[in-house]
């Protein structure tokens, strides 16, 4: 693969940490807890538009004790708190949880008494993701955000307590920038890919994080909206 003809006498340094770290992140297994019409968008992030597989994810699982990630795609009301309780009790150690949708983070619209007003009231969540629902993209930023912070996650309490005396934050960078072709060639396939289904879908936006110049208003709108002043 060319990867020894880089490295110094075929030899890979890591620490423990980094290298334990990226085996959890490469490896979730996802607990589906479908609740509402969020779950339509989580279950579209599986098929082969937005492929989850790519990230190690392609498995959905509907038992407790083999998943280490929780999407809670939905409203949670008062007698379904407790089962998800239960559910998030059963996963084994370490193990995240993603509200997905502004009803699972806050309540959304329901603000009555049999609704939970945000799911962070029955489990501890690691990320937040607004929409109502949000796009499969935005599950897929949102993960790929969990991914970064569970690359910097300390190995145990000794370091927990030194990364936050120091302060260390994971910076919350848009997986458009963070992961956008660095070459040239790529990023023009990747923009004629993008042009591609955006015509599919009948959107004409562009991509910010493709775009190589900001665009700047031509000099002749600028002169007719003064004239016209």
């Amino acid at each position: 693969m060319g990867l020894e003809a880089s490295l110094p006498n075929g030899i890979l340094l890591a620490n423990v940490e980094k290298l334990v770290n990226w085996t959890r992140k490469t490896s979730m297994w996802p607990a589906t807890f479908g609740l509402a019409c969020c779950a339509i968008e989580m279950m579209t992030v599986g098929g082969s538009r937005y492929d989850f597989a790519r990230f190690g994810m392609e498995r959905f699982s509907a038992t407790p004790r083999q998943a280490d990630l929780m999407i809670v795609a939905g409203r949670v009301t008062n007698k379904m708190a407790p089962v998800l309780r239960q559910i998030y009790d059963q996963m084994p150690e370490p193990r995240w949880v993603l509200a997905m949708g502004v009803c699972a983070s806050t309540g959304g619209m329901f603000n009555n008494y049999a609704v939970v007003q945000g799911v962070d009231h029955v489990v501890p969540v690691d990320m937040y993701l607004p929409g109502c629902p949000p796009r499969p993209e935005m599950l897929l930023d949102a993960v790929l955000k969990l991914h970064a912070k569970i690359m910097d996650e300390p190995i145990n309490p000794t370091r927990a307590a030194a990364k936050l005396e120091a302060g260390e934050r994971t910076p919350m960078i848009p997986s458009s920038e963070r992961h956008a072709p660095k070459n040239r060639a790529q990023r023009k396939r990747a923009e004629r890919q993008q042009a591609a289904q955006r015509r599919e879908m009948g959107s004409t936006a562009s991509l910010g994080a493709l775009e190589s110049t900001p665009r700047r208003p031509e000099l002749g709108s600028a002169q007719e909206t003064r004239s016209g002043r």
